[in-house]
């Protein structure tokens, strides 16, 4: 009896450690893939061609427009960023929300600009809560093997 309960315990703690370690051994783009809620940024990405990018060594932060940000754009917008001939546009766009480092939200300072991996600045307002540029920050501090996804409502778009 106490060599099965013993044995049992055992298994089961196996089995959980794994099963935690997994959970938290995930990059930026498989992060984002199991939250469930960034199925157009993913499909953008791949579009961009910035997958592997985003899956490498980094460190990466990442300011993440929701599905809902998305739908959110003037009707027919994704469908075109998403189509070949656009994908330099598409890639500005989404390297717009990508700093080289990772950026936690305890670093943020107000009115700060940090620079984006596409070469523009965005601005860190945290007057009403956490803004870049004019997007909220719904979710900050969500971490990754190589970087920080910070949940933003809104895609925000470059100047350039």
């Amino acid at each position: 009896m106490f060599r099965t309960t013993v044995l049992s315990l055992t298994a089961a703690a196996a089995l959980a450690t794994a099963a935690f370690a997994a959970g938290h051994a995930k990059d930026i783009v498989d992060t984002a893939n199991a939250a469930g809620d960034f199925g157009t940024l993913l499909a953008a990405a791949e579009a961009a061609g910035l997958v592997e990018t985003l899956k490498s060594e980094g460190p990466f932060t990442v300011f993440a427009p929701t599905d809902a940000a998305f739908a959110a754009l003037p009707e027919g917008t994704v469908e075109d960023l998403l189509k070949p001939e656009n994908k330099e546009m598409l890639t500005s766009i989404l390297t717009y929300h990508v700093i080289a480092g990772k950026v936690m939200s305890t670093d943020l300072t107000d009115d700060m600009e940090a620079a984006t991996v596409n070469g523009d600045t965005v601005m860190i307002d945290l007057d009403n809560g956490v803004m870049v540029d004019d997007a909220t920050v719904t979710t900050a501090d969500i971490e990754a093997t190589n970087g920080v996804i910070h949940v933003i409502d809104k895609v925000i778009m470059p100047d350039s």
